[in-house]
């Protein structure tokens, strides 16, 4: 009896380890495609190790990814909560990665809970300091939501139809979907054929043809997508895999990437198709929108110094076709998540998708406006534009208010889809600075006192001059940070910071005035005459301090009137 239990406990271990063995093997095989994006099929095999009973760390993060990067959060939800009920401490990103996919089925409450744990993880994330400074987001997106009526365009197929542009009368778009005479790749991180370039024509009525292939000389059997066209007519700007004249390139981990070409239209074809130069093998370049004069062109990146997964660029076109150096549009633009296509009106505004500014989900769509070769403080444009998939190619015609934009939220056709839209009121954030001026003593207004406007760096914006009954006021941007300076005769020069709120209204700016108290003599000491207190620096620094500044300016604004 001893010799058969002996003899069972042997065969019993040696098929576990065989059956451990073969999930090992299982594993390694599905990581071979989840590191080559074959997301698909790297899921049909952890799917099946995961129905099995086996349960990691590696297993679920890489489940969950697979279909995160895919676009599935509501199933990325499912292996994120597998990875989270091990009671595991996983990285920082994967906190942030279950908050987004808690929003895809509506469990906000527990989305701020991993956001929150995210932060204390990785406070350094910029997309950390964003939720932070604006924990009450979603009352935001309520104000801006209701302003868009949208419909489907009638033009989806199952699968991947994104990414609009307009050319001679046509909606030009990315579609994976098959057409006689068209064999097509197998994208294998989504399991669909490659897209090309399609259009289809407005009819009278505002609804389409029939969508036909854009041009046998663009399609290639890898991806085309996202067409921009120039004014002229003659110029396209798209994204294609790294493919061209036959030939394809691959990156030192030997994957395919984005690039951005341009072709010319010559004699009714679009020819000559070439790369841009600032492409690499080593990186991706994508999703080309221009600026209203053609003179920039905007576009998207995981290049060297990229923030995040990837940003948004933009580089100067050159009236010789050359182009000028890429420059990162900066963190007001971009965080540490995924900003991409780009769009940007003839009001010049930019339009671009983000998963790392709050939203309700997926990609959300943001608006800001460019003034000065400098952005305001993103705006998420709401519902029902917005939702909790992904949201994204958003254009606009700012005449009409009409536009399209994609997406793969519930109750499309396929994969992607376009949606129409018409924009019933403007998404705009409006602040006024105001406030009364008055004496310190009697409380009455001062009238004719100057009142100064200077940004965060103190550069002079504008100037204003108190009514009979103290009050100023200034249009300011939402969100910035300003420095108000109050100055009248017989009067302390003085100087308040003010924070404007991120919502439209009126932020209001007080300010009491203190008469001088007495004349200054030869030897006087201003310091003493008008309380200043000591000068402190940060320790090893040589830099002026923020409360340090203030009283600094009262010192100066006294030797301006009084030189001698």
């Amino acid at each position: 009896m001893k010799n058969r239990t002996t003899y069972l406990l042997i065969v019993l271990t040696a098929l576990f380890a065989s059956y451990a063995d073969a999930q090992q093997q299982k594993l390694a095989k599905a990581g071979k495609l989840y590191d080559n994006y074959a997301y698909i099929d790297a899921i049909k095999i952890y799917e099946n190790i995961a129905s099995k009973g086996y349960k990691s760390a590696e297993l679920f993060q890489k489940l969950g990814n697979a279909y995160y990067f895919n676009s599935e959060f509501a199933e990325a939800n499912r292996w994120y909560t597998e990875l989270f009920a091990l009671g595991i401490e996983p990285e920082s990103e994967y906190y942030y990665r279950f908050s987004q996919t808690l929003k895809s089925i509506g469990d906000y409450d527990k989305s701020a809970q991993m956001m929150k744990k995210f932060v204390e993880k990785n406070s350094a994330d910029e997309r950390g300091r964003i939720y932070e400074e604006d924990k009450n987001y979603l009352a935001e997106i309520r104000k801006n939501s209701g302003r868009y009526a949208i419909e489907n365009t009638g033009i989806n197929s199952e699968g991947q139809d994104y990414g609009t542009a307009f050319f001679d009368g046509k909606l030009v778009f990315a579609s994976s979907r098959q057409t006689s005479g068209l064999t097509k790749t197998i994208d294998k991180r989504t399991g669909l054929p490659f897209t090309n370039l399609f259009a289809s024509t407005v009819k009278s009525d505002g609804t389409f043809e029939t969508p036909e292939r854009f041009s046998g000389t663009i399609d290639s059997k890898f991806h085309e997508a996202t067409p921009a066209f120039a004014k002229d007519g003659k110029t396209m700007y798209f994204t294609r895999n790294n493919y061209n004249e036959g030939k394809k390139r691959k990156s030192s981990e030997k994957k395919i990437l984005l690039k951005l070409y341009k072709a010319v239209l010559e004699k009714g074809k679009w020819t000559n198709v070439t790369e841009l130069p600032f492409n690499s093998n080593e990186y991706s370049t994508a999703h080309p929108a221009l600026s209203p004069d053609d003179k920039t062109l905007y576009f998207v990146s995981d290049r060297p110094g990229t923030l995040g997964q990837s940003d948004i660029y933009k580089v100067s076109i050159n009236s010789d076709g050359t182009f000028g150096n890429p420059e990162n549009l900066g963190r007001t633009i971009n965080t540490e998540g995924k900003e991409t296509y780009p769009f940007v009106s003839d009001e010049n505004e930019l339009y671009f998708s983000s998963d790392g500014h709050p939203g309700l989900g997926g990609l959300d769509i943001f608006k800001s406006r460019i003034e000065n070769n400098d952005f305001s403080k993103p705006l998420n444009v709401g519902e029902p534009v917005n939702g909790r998939q992904d949201d994204f190619a958003f254009m606009i015609d700012t005449k009409s208010q009409a536009g399209f934009f994609s997406s793969n939220r519930e109750g499309g056709m396929g994969y992607d889809d376009i949606y129409r839209f018409k924009e019933n009121k403007k998404l705009e954030c409006e602040q006024l600075l105001a406030g009364r001026i008055t004496d310190q003593q009697a409380g009455t207004g001062l009238e004719n006192a100057k009142v100064s406007l200077l940004d965060n760096d103190f550069k002079l914006l504008e100037t204003a001059y108190t009514d009979a009954d103290g009050n100023y006021s200034f249009k300011v941007e939402c969100g910035k940070k300003y420095t108000v300076r109050i100055e009248k005769k017989e009067y302390l020069a003085d100087e308040k910071s003010v924070t404007i709120s991120k919502y439209s209204g009126t932020t209001i700016l007080d300010v009491t005035q203190q008469k001088r108290l007495s004349e200054i003599g030869k030897d006087g000491d201003i310091a003493a005459v008008f309380g200043i207190r000591e000068i402190h620096f940060d320790f090893d620094s040589w830099n002026i301090r923020e409360d340090a500044a203030i009283d600094l300016q009262k010192i100066i604004e006294v030797m301006r009137e009084y030189p001698s």
